[in-house]
């Protein structure tokens, strides 16, 4: 799978990156809303890990986006976010994430998640 990681936290895209290629997947990443939105829209990915807390548009706000766009609504989007309230959850869902992680993430439940949208 062709995955897009929407993330500005170094450390976070460098665990994931870690957890996804050594599966046998490629990685898109951009680092904040902006890139992480016209990444998505130039590159068509079969799935994006969209963090919440982006520096310039949230990712609930991208996410929005994507799905309102004919050419990328089809595309599964997944909250990876520290963002673990009672609450976020239901906001990350509304604005029409997929699915939805909290930080820290476990591998296995990634890899989990990543298996249940994997169209081929």
């Amino acid at each position: 799978m062709r995955i897009l990681y929407v993330e500005d936290n170094p450390q976070n895209m460098r665990l994931v990156r870690k957890i996804v290629t050594n599966a046998g997947h490629t990685l898109l990443e951009a680092v904040d809303g902006n890139s992480g939105l016209e990444l998505a829209q130039q590159e068509l990915p079969d799935i994006i890990l969209m963090d919440v807390n982006l520096p310039d548009i949230d990712g609930l706000e991208v996410t929005a986006r994507l799905k309102e766009d004919a050419k990328t609504a089809h595309i599964p989007v997944i909250a990876l976010t520290a963002n673990a309230m009672v609450g976020d959850k239901e906001k990350a869902l509304d604005a029409g994430c997929d699915d939805y992680l909290p930080k820290p993430v476990s591998r296995q439940i990634l890899l989990e998640t990543l298996n249940k949208y994997d169209q081929k």
